[in-house]
């Protein structure tokens, strides 16, 4: 009768090996096309403080804003597209809306705004869109992909007004947002306040915490066993033990112990201490890269350990998780990535995502 609830539902998980000095290693595309992040955790071996270098970068991340009541259309305004939707590096999503009940919305880096709305939504608004691939038999949601940068939505041509019509007579669509923009200098910021002063907004910086473990069970790892054939574990175990290290559950599997009969998987070793930072809020792809760059320079002095991990988690209800792969809930909303960084610059790279996504790039 039951049966079904013991299922676990299907979740993917991609994984391969590389050296950051290798002229075709793919990791800066990988994070640069994971848009919507809301944490990024890294956890170092044998060290009890925050470095000065990673707390300098991760201090440096981007602020951001939380817009309340933004009419979509908004983005889609003509002065608001040339002055900084086509300068790039401006990412929007819809803040507390949930992907399977809610009609959710982003506007992407790479110039598209994506509107994943119900089918009632979608029929009043009549614009072209298809199906949501996670619907059940009968299609209850559906994708909108406007695309700014096509030369069909040049601001006053005839399919940018009837878009505009649509979002402004027809269905007014409206939401609290996360917005930023990624600068190198400029104006970039004081732009995004004047666009929207009318409307209530909060700026915000990404909060930062840190965690130090003592005596802690550690998997050996070897930068040439990515599968755990021989020399380490295989990557399941590896990340089942991070993400417990990550939620203080205790892998030592205690007799004693009446919470958690987890143990950490082997090889092993123990480590003195262990250093975990944890970054909250909306990070860009850009202040994630300048991270990975940062914890390469790490070994550039002699470390006890020999290697360390990154991790960065989508945000859960965001309706793309790599690109412009439809993301969906399903029982976790789960797509991130963990980098394992090792001492002669090899790499290992795990994505994961849930049973309503596609396979990463």
């Amino acid at each position: 009768m039951f049966t079904n609830l013991e299922k676990c539902p299907r979740n993917l998980l991609i994984c391969e090996k590389s050296s950051f000095l290798n002229e075709k290693s793919r990791h800066a595309t990988h994070v640069a096309k994971h848009f919507f992040n809301y944490k990024v955790s890294v956890l170092i071996p044998e060290c009890g403080i925050i470095p000065s270098g990673l707390r300098s970068v991760v201090s440096s991340f981007s602020k951001y804003y939380l817009l309340k009541n933004l009419p979509v259309y908004k983005l889609l305004e003509e002065e608001f597209l040339e002055k900084v939707v086509k300068k790039g590096c401006l990412y929007a999503l819809s803040y507390k809306t949930r992907i399977d009940q809610d009609n959710t919305f982003a506007l992407l880096p790479t110039g598209q705004v994506i509107l994943s709305v119900d089918k009632d939504t979608y029929e009043e608004l009549g614009l072209e869109g298809k199906a949501s691939q996670y619907n059940h038999r009968q299609p209850m949601r559906y994708v909108v992909t406007i695309d700014l940068t096509d030369k069909s939505m040049a601001a006053g041509g005839k399919r940018y007004k009837r878009v505009m019509w649509a979002l402004q007579e027809k269905v007014q669509l409206t939401s609290d947002f996360l917005l930023a923009r990624y600068s190198t200098g400029g104006d970039g910021e004081d732009l995004l306040q004047s666009f929207f002063s009318q409307y209530s907004s909060k700026e915000l910086k990404p909060s930062i915490s840190s965690q130090t473990f003592k005596n802690l069970l550690c998997p050996s790892l070897d930068p040439t066993d990515l599968r755990g054939d021989t020399r380490s574990c295989d990557p399941q175990q590896f990340l089942e033990w991070l993400g417990a290290v990550t939620m203080d559950i205790s892998c030592n599997n205690e007799a004693a112990s009446f919470v958690s009969a987890y143990c950490c998987p082997e090889p092993q070793s123990s480590v003195s201490q262990a250093l975990l930072c944890t970054t909250t809020g909306l990070l860009l792809p850009e202040d994630i890269h300048s991270l990975l760059e940062e914890l390469r320079r790490y070994f550039d002095e002699p470390r006890f350990t020999s290697w360390l991990s990154v991790t960065v988690h989508g945000f859960a209800d965001s309706p793309v998780s790599w690109g412009g792969t439809e993301h969906g809930f399903h029982k976790g909303g789960e797509n991130f990535y963990t980098f394992v960084l090792f001492k002669n610059q090899d790499y290992w790279l795990h994505m994961a995502t849930g049973a309503n996504d596609g396979c990463p790039p």
